[in-house]
């Protein structure tokens, strides 16, 4: 079903096309495209490249000015009454009224990518754009699509850098000397490409981001949007449990000082915090090296990784403490040593709540059924909330599967976010 909206402005109808929607997906899909189906475009490559002046392209066609700024972001801004957002100079336009209401996310994509992620969220602005073209319709501040760089921070650290920068997160000075595994660094790549830009970013009045949802939970509970209220905080931490190596024949089991066992007890730790703390929490062990890591040695020193997850910090910092809490006990059951060192420290962001709710009464009144939910991943969202109300739209991927080729999600549901995405655009701008 497309959606028809009838802004207050008159009686033309604004209706999203989602055979186009799709049609632009699968186009932009064939660039890096994979024998499984998936996508390899690695952020600032020639792949890239190309994925971003096929956008580009689309974008001037529907009636965009487009702006790069240092790092290699692009935004396409579609003029409303109050102007572009910019004056005569270039620099953003002093009225507030002519920020641009903005839709974005990314086109890189993981080695071994999918159609979906990042690509949905940028190629849904553009049809909202060609919508408004096919309606003839103005509206009252300008409306811009934004192609942010290296969001997935496969090739280049750090992550979501290019909405990163725009929010004053990471210096542009640093970014741009960050190296590849060859030697590459960002500034040689955006020259390389030629996306290394000189325009200002346009400053948003608002930002909405769609993307596949990338887990299982709009799937399991049969729902088509999520309305999705913030993006939980992670903490991450590197921990090394020292114990002593041993022969595993002569020592006895009372006397051993076991570097696995403790590690072991402190793993289902990880996952009883997480099952019993409330605000969306989790707790993952990806990573475990055991030393030395022979069939008939008693370990003596393990390294895993934890990642907790939670959409508010008090009960981030809680779940933190009861780790650390449980570090020092087994550290003194087993006789062993634990250090708990954190590397990773994002906050949990909390996105507008009009903005939210909006979404969930567009989605009610278009007959979509919508839920509320909090992002587990990482999005340009997070960094973009910084300077301005923002919001996501999720919709289903098949099997919540993501950074996978066999990434999924259907027509229906993508052109269910974007009539959405349509109404949201066409509330913030007036």
């Amino acid at each position: 079903m497309d959606a028809r909206v009838n802004p207050k402005s008159g009686n033309a109808m604004a209706r999203i096309n989602s055979t186009r929607l799709w049609d632009s997906l699968m186009e932009l899909a064939r660039i890096g495209a994979t024998p499984k189906g998936g996508v390899k475009r690695l952020a600032l490559t020639e792949l890239d490249r190309q994925g971003r002046d096929l956008v580009v392209g689309w974008l001037r066609e529907a009636g965009c000015e487009i702006r790069i700024d240092a790092i290699g972001n692009v935004f396409g801004i579609r003029p409303g009454r109050r102007g572009n957002g910019f004056d005569a100079d270039g620099n953003p336009a002093s009225d507030p009224a002519a920020r641009p209401v903005a839709v974005g996310s990314h086109v890189d994509t993981q080695p071994s990518g999918g159609k979906f992620d990042g690509n949905y969220g940028v190629l849904a602005g553009v049809e909202v754009l060609r919508a408004l073209n096919d309606a003839g319709l103005q509206t009252e501040r300008p409306v811009a699509v934004a192609i942010w760089t290296n969001e997935e921070g496969t090739r280049f650290t750090p992550v979501m850098m290019g909405s990163g920068v725009y929010c004053g997160a990471f210096g542009i000075e640093h970014c741009l000397t960050q190296h590849d595994r060859d030697g590459i660094s960002v500034a040689q790549a955006l020259a390389a490409i030629e996306y290394a830009g000189r325009d200002t970013p346009p400053r948003f009045a608002a930002y909405f981001e769609p993307h596949i949802e990338q887990g299982p939970v709009l799937e399991r509970e049969g729902k088509t949007i999520g309305a999705v209220e913030g993006a939980l905080g992670q903490r991450w931490f590197d921990v090394v449990v020292t114990g002593q190596d041993a022969h595993a024949g002569p020592t006895p089991i009372a006397m051993r000082r076991d570097a696995l066992l403790s590690a072991s007890r402190l793993i289902i730790e990880v996952r009883r915090i997480a099952a019993e703390s409330p605000d969306y929490a989790r707790g993952t062990v990806g990573q475990l090296f055991v030393h030395p890591n022979s069939r008939n040695v008693i370990p003596g020193r393990v390294e895993f990784s934890v990642d907790f997850r939670n959409a508010r910090e008090e009960t981030l910092l809680a779940m933190v403490a009861q780790l650390r809490e449980a570090a020092q006990r087994v550290a003194q059951e087993d006789g062993v040593q634990v250090s708990v060192d954190e590397v990773v420290h994002f906050p949990p962001c909390a996105f507008e709540p009009d903005l939210v709710a909006g979404i969930e009464q567009d989605a009610a009144e278009l007959g979509h059924s919508v839920m509320r939910l909090a992002s587990g991943a990482g999005h340009d969202a997070v960094y973009v909330a910084r300077t301005c109300p923002t919001a996501m739209i999720f919709v289903p991927c098949e099997g919540g599967i993501s950074h996978n080729e066999i990434e999924s999600a259907t027509p229906q549901d993508l052109a269910a976010g974007c009539d959405v995405l349509l109404r949201s655009v066409l509330r913030a701008a007036g």
